[in-house]
C-alpha cells in the first residue's frame, strides 16, 4: 500500500516538474508561444499521461499552476494561473474517465478534452478579463476560445497521438502503463 502511494506521488511530482519546466523554457526561448491565445504549448502533450495513470491528474494540475506562475510576471495576472489550472484539472479528470473509449487503439474522445476545456475556460478568461474589461461578448469568446482550442488540438495531433502510440506499445516496458492482467 505504502509503495503504491509513494509511486503515485513520485509520478505526480515528476509530471508536474516536467510540465512546468517545458512550459517555462518554451516561453523563455520563444516568448508567448506557450502563454498567449494562439499557442502551441509543447507540455500539453503530457496531458496524454492522464489516460494511463491517475497520478497525471494532480501532476498536470500542479504543473500548470507552476508554469502559469511565470505568466503572472508576463502581465497575464493570477487569472491564468487559476483558470488554466481549473481547465487542466477538468481535462485530466475527463481524460482519465474516457481512457477506455478508443478508435483503433487511440483514445480519441479523451484527446479532445484538453481542447474542449481550455477552449471554453481560457476563451472565457481572455474575453472577460482581458478583451472585454469584465464584460462578456459571445463573438469575442468564440474567437478566443476557438484559437485556444485549435492550438491545443494541434499539440495533441502532432505530439499527443504519437505519444499515445508509443505508450500503447512500450508503456508497460517503460513502467508508465500498468501491466495488463492476463
Amino acid at each position: 500500500m505504502k509503495k503504491h502511494y509513494v509511486q503515485y506521488l513520485t509520478q505526480a511530482a515528476m509530471i508536474a516538474a516536467i510540465y512546468a519546466v517545458l512550459t517555462i523554457a518554451q516561453n523563455l526561448l520563444i516568448p508567448g508561444s506557450a502563454s498567449m491565445a494562439v499557442q502551441f504549448r509543447v507540455a500539453e502533450a503530457l496531458t496524454v499521461l492522464a489516460i494511463y495513470t491517475p497520478a497525471a491528474i494532480p501532476g498536470l494540475t500542479l504543473g500548470c499552476v507552476l508554469a502559469n506562475i511565470s505568466s503572472v510576471t508576463a502581465g497575464l495576472g493570477f487569472y491564468d494561473m487559476i483558470f488554466g489550472s481549473i481547465a487542466s484539472l477538468l481535462a485530466a479528470i475527463t481524460m482519465y474517465l474516457l481512457r477506455n473509449v478508443r478508435v483503433k487503439e487511440i483514445p480519441v474522445p479523451a484527446l479532445l478534452m484538453p481542447a474542449l476545456f481550455n477552449g471554453l475556460i481560457i476563451g472565457f478568461e481572455i474575453d472577460f478579463f482581458f478583451i472585454g474589461n469584465l464584460h462578456f461578448n459571445m463573438a469575442d469568446f468564440m474567437i478566443q476560445g476557438g484559437l485556444v482550442a485549435v492550438g491545443e488540438l494541434a499539440v495533441l495531433i502532432v505530439l499527443g497521438i504519437p505519444l499515445c502510440i508509443l505508450l500503447n506499445r512500450k508503456g508497460e516496458q517503460m513502467g508508465i502503463v500498468p501491466k495488463r492482467k492476463s
